[in-house]
């Protein structure tokens, strides 16, 4: 998880994706360019829907967004990446990650990545 310097609590990258790409790549660009990790992209554990605020404009007044979160089996922890100067890496275990989590949709990710877990194993 990441930390955010807009508040308090952890986040999981997550960012939109451009024109030229599919929402698993955004996926893995936003874990290099927010976390530092690389690796592969395994399953989606789900779509959520959140508020933002900083996507409220005429065409969306209640700024309603929709996040597609993968499990990533991190294979590289980069020394340097792009946002490093306002974001910090956090590990956790899964319950420790949800007592940190700064968004209930987030909180209810991972019990969905928990379930999804054991089930692979």
């Amino acid at each position: 998880m990441i930390n955010s310097p807009s508040g308090p609590g952890l986040l999981f990258p997550k960012g939109g994706w451009e024109n030229d790409e599919t929402a698993e790549e955004a996926a893995v660009r936003e874990a290099i360019e927010e976390a530092g990790v690389r690796g592969d992209l395994m399953d989606v554990i789900g779509d959520y829907q959140f508020k933002s605020k900083t996507h409220q404009d005429e065409c969306c007044p209640d700024g309603l967004c929709k996040a597609a979160m993968y499990a990533l089996f991190v294979k590289e922890e980069l020394e340097s990446w792009p946002e490093q100067s306002t974001r910090t890496r956090s590990w956790l275990t899964i319950p420790e990650a949800v007592d940190s989590c700064r968004h209930k949709w987030m909180e209810e990710t991972l019990k969905d990545f928990s379930s999804w877990l054991e089930d692979k194993m």
